[in-house]
């Protein structure tokens, strides 16, 4: 049972007055009974490591997850911790097991690679609009009013907007909200459009097809432009469906030839 002077010294409930087994352990050389008096101080701990990993509840990842890396925090802590400098443990241990479980978040949990400032932008952000959320109401925090709580220009606190939607990516194959047909998010994706190529290709031959003599011009944009067969463009110049077949064909090889010309 904890002193009333130990419990002034811990805030929490859940500190334990462990103060002369680290100086113990400090003192003690590596072995058996060292190791012993470590796992009993971790042990000790392990219900604050769980009470700070709680607070990170919600945010994406498994609390049996959260409390590893807590209790991993812990036990850095503890291998880490002097006793000499006259500090209490759990002022050292408290930001050390927070900051592996974001660390953890940073290094694990976001699915886009983001910049380290750019997380620290959304994080502010996110808190920021936690707090403006409960004095405003009705309404969203505007970017400026955010800039103002957090002391950060508008241009950066756009940034962390745009983090806190890069946190998690949706499948491709992922139905979209309001969808009742199955539309996937990679159904509204565009494509190449193969109509292109046919752009470059008309543009490349273009002058040499104003070149051709008029009666082959004409042969040319009837079968290909305006879709008329062989024998009705025959009977628009009073020839054979024979011949118009040989003067498409020669035509054809002409403007290849010259067209791959003037690419080389």
């Amino acid at each position: 049972m904890r002193t009333q002077a130990a419990a002034k010294h811990h805030p929490h409930d859940d500190a334990p007055d462990t103060a002369q087994a680290f100086r113990t352990l400090a003192e003690l050389p590596p072995g058996p009974q060292r190791d012993t008096l470590r796992e009993q101080i971790v042990e000790a701990w392990l219900p604050m490591a769980e009470r700070l990993a709680g607070r990170f509840r919600s945010r994406g990842e498994s609390h049996e997850d959260l409390r590893q890396v807590a209790a991993l925090g812990l036990v850095k802590a503890v291998d880490r911790y002097d006793p000499a400098r006259g500090n209490a443990f759990e002022s050292y241990a408290v930001p050390t097991i927070t900051g592996e479980i974001k660390r953890h978040f940073r290094d694990h949990m976001w699915t886009l690679h983001v910049p380290r400032r750019v997380q620290d932008l959304r994080n502010r952000v996110r808190f920021a609009l936690q707090d403006l959320t409960q004095e405003i109401s009705g309404r969203t925090p505007t970017v400026t009013e955010i800039a103002e709580h957090t002391n950060l220009s508008e241009e950066d606190v756009k940034t962390g907007l745009e983090a806190l939607e890069s946190f998690t990516a949706l499948s491709l194959d992922a139905e979209l909200p309001g969808s009742e047909d199955g539309y996937s998010l990679g159904d509204a994706l565009g494509a190449p459009d193969p109509a292109l190529d046919t752009v470059v290709d008309r543009e490349a031959v273009k002058p040499r097809l104003a070149a051709l003599p008029e009666r082959e011009r004409a042969i040319l944009y009837m079968r290909f432009f305006g879709d008329m067969t062989q024998s009705r463009i025959a009977e628009q110049f009073g020839i054979s469906q024979m011949h118009v077949s040989r003067l498409i064909s020669r035509c054809c090889d002409r403007l290849r030839e010259q067209v791959l010309d003037d690419a080389a």
